[in-house]
C-alpha cells in the first residue's frame, strides 16, 4: 500500500519541471525548437501530407534539436488534422523525444471550465498518459483561476504549464491590454491579471518555477501598456515570434530586458526551411541558438548596466 507523499516530497515534485528546464537551458541555451509539420513544409521536404509525413518530419526535427536546444514544442493542431492517425503519430514522437531525454512541450492551448479541463491531466500529465509531455500551453480566457485545478495536477506530477498572456498575434493587444472592470485586479489589464495569477504558483519556489507565461517576441511596442514587467516573473517564459513572424534579436532585447535566464524562445519554420538535410537543419539550429543566447545575454547585461548607473 503506497503512502501519501510528505510535504517536502510534494514541494520537490511541484518544482521539478522548473528545475529540469533550468538545467536544460543552462546546458543547451534558451532555444526551443518548434515542431510544426505545415503542409507546405511537408511538400517542400518531399514528404506526404499525411500523418506519416508529419511523423517523419517530426523525427528529423528531433534529430536536429537533440543536444542543440533546451526543449522542443509540438504544435498539436498539425497532428489533429489527420484524426486518430495524427494523434497516434504525436504519441510516437513524444515517446521518441522522451527516449532522447528532450524536454517536451505540447502546444495545445487548451482552456475551459474546471470540470471539463480536469480530464487533460489524464491525457498529458499522469504516469502512463497517452500524450505524456513535460508541459502544455493553456488559454486563460474562461478566467485564469479556472486553470488552477489543472495546474495543480501538472505540478503534483512534476510537470509544467505555459499560460498565454501577451501573445504575438496582431489582434492580441486589444484584448490583452483591456482594463479589468472588477475582481482582484480591477483597474489592471487582462494580461497583468493572468501574469499575476501565474506568479502566485511560483512565489514559494526557489529558482525558476514550473508555471510559465507565453509572451511573444513581437509585442515590444505595446508591452508598457500591458503593465507586465517580464523581469519580475520567476517562472519560465515561452516566447514565439522570432524569425518567421518577424521578431529579431533587437526585439528580444527590448521585450526581455532585465530577465535572468528564464526566457525560452521558440523557433520552428526558420529552422525547418533548411530541411530535410539533417546537416543543414543541425547547422541552422546551432546558429539560431547562438544568436538567441547572445540577444538574451545582452538584455540581461543592459539592465545590469542601467542599475549600476542609477
Amino acid at each position: 500500500m503506497s503512502s501519501s507523499p510528505t510535504d517536502s516530497e510534494r514541494k520537490a515534485m511541484r518544482s521539478e519541471f522548473g528545475v529540469r528546464l533550468r538545467i536544460s537551458m543552462d546546458h543547451y541555451g534558451p532555444l526551443c525548437v518548434g515542431i510544426d509539420p505545415h503542409r507546405k513544409l511537408l511538400t517542400d521536404w518531399g514528404y506526404n501530407v499525411d500523418a506519416s509525413g508529419a511523423e517523419m518530419f517530426s523525427m528529423r526535427m528531433l534529430q536536429a534539436a537533440h543536444g542543440r536546444a533546451a526543449a522542443v514544442k509540438f504544435q498539436e493542431s498539425m497532428f489533429e488534422r489527420y484524426g486518430s492517425k495524427g494523434i497516434a503519430a504525436l504519441e510516437r514522437v513524444l515517446f521518441a523525444a522522451r527516449q532522447m531525454g528532450i524536454i517536451t512541450i505540447v502546444d495545445c492551448l487548451h482552456g475551459g471550465l474546471p470540470t471539463t479541463i480536469s480530464a487533460l491531466a489524464d491525457a498529458y500529465f499522469k504516469s502512463g498518459a497517452p500524450l505524456l509531455a513535460d508541459a502544455i500551453t493553456l488559454l486563460p480566457y474562461y478566467g485564469a483561476r479556472s486553470l488552477s485545478g489543472l495546474i495543480d495536477e501538472a505540478l503534483d506530477n512534476g510537470r509544467g504549464v505555459f499560460i498565454a498572456s501577451l501573445t504575438s498575434n496582431p489582434e492580441g493587444a486589444s484584448l490583452q491590454t483591456a482594463i479589468r472592470q472588477k475582481g482582484e485586479y480591477s483597474g489592471k489589464t487582462v494580461a497583468y491579471g493572468i501574469a499575476s495569477t501565474a506568479q502566485k504558483f511560483n512565489d514559494t519556489t526557489p529558482g525558476m518555477g514550473s508555471v510559465g507565461l507565453i509572451i511573444g517576441a513581437t509585442i515590444g511596442q505595446w508591452i508598457d501598456e500591458s503593465g507586465i514587467d517580464p523581469s519580475q516573473f520567476t517562472g519560465p517564459i515561452l516566447s514565439p515570434g522570432y524569425g518567421w513572424q518577424g521578431a529579431e534579436a533587437d526585439d528580444l532585447r527590448t521585450v526581455f530586458k532585465g530577465t535572468k535566464g528564464n526566457v525560452l524562445v521558440t523557433v520552428s519554420r526558420f529552422i525547418a526551411k533548411n530541411g530535410p538535410d539533417i546537416s543543414n537543419l543541425s547547422a541552422a539550429t546551432e546558429a539560431i541558438a547562438l544568436d538567441i543566447r547572445q540577444a538574451l545575454m545582452d538584455a540581461t547585461l543592459e539592465a545590469d548596466d542601467n542599475a549600476d548607473q542609477a
